[in-house]
């Protein structure tokens, strides 16, 4: 049966024609001959000029979702190995492999399917309905070239448990595929070893984007006295640890994070110099701030105050109170590492707030160093959500 053909409308597919992935339902003038949502469709400028293939939901906003700008390739299961293939070749290029991000979306054009790599477990989280036709063969795929290099994977867990699968028409999944495991895996990164609960943690278990800003901040940590907000499981703080600070305090309202943060401690044996507490962290620097404690380094990494262009500004509130809040508790001379992770707070909003949170405690701020998210979560130009996270370390100098 012939593919059928969505039609752009004329002046439309301005994002896709730029090197994006979507193309949106208000942009599609008609689409012609038979189709399932999932399928593979040819999509077409208003003239019937090829634009490539991608696969269909008209129960999605993002209607279609690219797969190749090229109108005669069939997307089968060798277009899949070729995918994955070219997509851990440029990991083996990039990144430390031992744990990493190995599939991440439409920047590895596989729009709508992340994969992460905890050790010799994998970790899928699929979100597009046409994806998830492909997800079988995608794992089977990597499995394979992973082998190639001598890596067996012993466990597959999957976490398409987010939300945006409701409005693709999709149930929220959880659960093994294949035969079950210990879903505790244990992971070392930058020297540090962690517990990855892939079964309960947030999101796929473990934040791999921060790898090597972890580093980046723990080269400065040395005999320092340090303060990581937000601290999930320990992260930031047994990074600053391991690199031998004298003494860290993590916090994090989640109790179980906090406990996950506490094994990870004993783990490496740092338990001595790394505590936690679990608190609200917009609660406890202000107490931290009335009982005139200082550090050296103070660490940001808060989750993404916003999802929707809607609540921006109120994002833009709490990133400027929390930094207002860090800059006070840094000692004249000392570090801020700081970060948003949410792609609607953009590259230049951020900038600002951190600037009017320095001014509003007469604070000037000495740029050390800007950084995005590991290599591993690669940004794609044209592709506007690959690129979401924005992290500075400052030193903080008090005004003279």
């Amino acid at each position: 049966m012939e593919q059928a053909k969505a039609i752009l409308k004329k002046g439309q597919g301005r994002s896709l024609k730029a090197g994006g992935a979507w193309i949106y339902d208000n942009e599609i003038e008609k689409i012609q001959g038979e189709f399932e949502d999932g399928d593979m469709v040819r999509v077409e400028d208003f003239d019937g000029y090829p634009l490539g293939q991608g696969f269909i939901n008209t129960k999605s906003t993002i209607t279609v979702r690219m797969m190749t700008r090229k109108k005669d390739v069939v997307v089968d299961e060798d277009f899949i190995e070729m995918r994955v293939r070219n997509a851990w070749n440029y990991r083996k290029d990039t990144a430390d492999t031992g744990s990493c991000r190995v599939i991440f979306g439409e920047a590895d054009f596989l729009p709508g399917i992340v994969v992460d790599k905890f050790s010799d477990v994998l970790v899928v989280e699929s979100l597009a309905l046409g994806i998830d036709r492909f997800k079988m063969v995608i794992l089977e795929k990597l499995k394979k070239v992973l082998l190639e290099d001598g890596i067996r994977i012993r466990g597959i867990y999957e976490r398409s448990d987010a939300k945006v699968r409701l409005s693709e028409g999709m149930e929220r999944v959880k659960g093994f595929i294949g035969e079950p495991f210990d879903t505790k895996v244990e992971i070392m990164e930058n020297g540090v070893r962690y517990l990855v609960d892939v079964q309960d943690g947030q999101k796929t278990g473990f934040f791999l984007d921060q790898k090597y800003n972890r580093q980046a901040v723990g080269r400065l940590c040395r005999g320092k006295r340090v303060l990581d907000c937000f601290t999930h499981t320990g992260s930031f703080a047994l990074n600053a640890g391991i690199n031998g600070a004298a003494s860290v305090l993590g916090v994090d309202a989640s109790e179980l994070g906090v406990e996950q943060a506490r094994e990870n401690a004993r783990l490496n044996g740092l338990e001595d110099r790394v505590k936690f507490v679990c608190a609200d962290v917009f609660e406890f620097l202000p107490r931290l701030e009335a009982e005139g404690e200082k550090f050296d380094v103070v660490i940001l990494d808060p989750p993404a105050f916003t999802k929707s262009r809607n609540s921006v500004k109120n994002a833009v509130k709490g990133y400027r109170e929390i930094n207002l809040r860090g800059m006070k508790l840094v000692k004249d001379g000392g570090y801020l590492a700081t970060c948003s992770c949410s792609h609607f707070m953009d590259p230049e909003l951020f900038q600002k707030t951190v600037r009017e949170a320095a001014a509003g405690v007469h604070k000037r701020l000495r740029q050390v160093e800007y950084r995005t998210q590991a290599a591993d979560h690669p940004i794609l130009w044209a592709a506007d959500t690959s690129y979401y996270l924005k992290f500075y370390i400052f030193q903080v100098c008090e005004e003279r």
